[in-house]
């Protein structure tokens, strides 16, 4: 069964950076979209990023683009958002999502999340 474990949050202050990784198993990790999502306490879920199954086309939400990238290995069936310039109101639970914007798989196959919390 599908398998994301997500890792790489903490806490660190405006304007840091900090790279999210997600280990990916159960399906052929190469052949999927793959997204980053993430969650703030009391909202709900909101796309932050996808990657084309080659990694060669990405995209971002307005409120990520140009301070984060998405980059995956398919030879280790990895996925990675690598997070600049971080802002509060980027504090969120992150996941990993097999998918595509506005096709992405149910959230119960999301895995567990990594927090990230930017705070002063």
């Amino acid at each position: 069964q599908v398998q994301l474990v997500e890792s790489g949050g903490g806490l660190v202050q405006p304007g840091g950076s900090l790279r999210l990784s997600c280990a990916a198993s159960g399906f052929t990790f190469r052949s999927y979209t793959m997204s980053w999502v993430r969650q703030a306490p009391g909202k709900g879920p909101e796309w932050v990023s996808a990657i084309n199954p080659g990694g060669d086309r990405t995209r971002y939400a307005d409120s990520v683009k140009g301070r984060f990238t998405i980059s995956r290995d398919n030879a280790k069936n990895m996925l990675y958002l690598q997070m600049n310039s971080l802002k509060p109101e980027d504090t969120a639970l992150y996941y990993c999502a097999r998918g595509a914007p506005g096709r992405l798989d149910p959230a119960a196959s999301w895995g567990q999340g990594t927090q990230v919390t930017v705070s002063s």
